[in-house]
């Protein structure tokens, strides 16, 4: 077989159409612009062939669906990681998709055909229950910002994330009434992750004076100022509740 590069989609038919003809299906080319149809009794299975996996082939795929619950696609095998991140989310959509997908590949003159996934119902329920943690965890992450700081889509830029501005948080009160005590920061609001906030420093903002009190160090002090709206934000907070300075 020639290179993947010099590979056309009619390559791939000759060994899908072998593989399903040994399953007892009768298979036929181009039917009704389908580019596979094999049928037996009244199993129907379409298969769309491309090149390269692509959007206009999931949408091939999808309308094919109106004809049956068994649709592949089908690609060359090429050189995909399958432990990737990306190659496992690919697999995800064409599960919620409900594709099934076919791999291909060539090695001299002969050809294999690897049913990848089958086509099966994507169980909406099931897979709620699965990422039940990731959900809260975005919920809570949601709960713990005071605004939005962040402009969607944003690549290569510092992000505002719960963690920090608790950080922020816990600075600007350090720096507003002097060293205080975890317990002290918890009764200002600071929230149940103050006393690891200030012992894993993960900014490098606190330092320990005494035991069990902690303040602002000069590197905390300056970096602060890049976060005035925020900083102002949690100081208008403590006048609202009515803490005295």
């Amino acid at each position: 077989m020639t290179e993947n590069k010099k590979l056309l989609e009619v390559d791939l038919y000759k060994p899908i159409q072998r593989y399903f003809a040994k399953q007892g299906f009768e298979v036929y080319g181009e039917v009704n612009d389908c580019d596979l149809v094999a049928l037996k009794e009244d199993e129907l299975i379409v298969v769309e062939l491309k090149k390269t996996l692509n959007v206009e082939l999931l949408v091939q795929g999808a309308k094919r669906q109106k004809l049956t619950n068994q649709v592949y696609i089908a690609i060359p095998r090429g050189k995909q990681n399958f432990r990737s991140r990306k190659w496992k989310d690919i697999c995800h959509l064409l599960r919620r998709l409900e594709l099934g997908l076919i791999l291909v590949s060539f090695s001299g003159n002969r050809a294999r055909v690897d049913i990848h996934l089958h086509p099966t119902t994507f169980d909406q329920k099931k897979s709620y229950a699965q990422n039940k943690y990731k959900r809260n965890s975005l919920i809570k992450e949601v709960n713990g910002r005071s605004g939005d700081y962040n402009i969607g889509g944003s690549t290569r830029t510092k992000i505002m994330t719960a963690y920090k501005e608790n950080c922020i948080q816990i600075a600007s009160y350090l720096e507003e009434f002097g060293p205080l005590s975890p317990k002290k920061l918890r009764s200002l609001g600071t929230g149940e992750k103050t006393l690891t906030i200030l012992t894993n420093n993960y900014y490098r903002w606190f330092e320990k004076v005494s035991r069990g009190v902690y303040q602002i160090n000069d590197k905390g002090k300056q970096e602060l100022k890049e976060f005035s709206d925020l900083v102002e934000y949690y100081r208008a907070k403590l006048t609202k509740e009515g803490v005295e300075r």
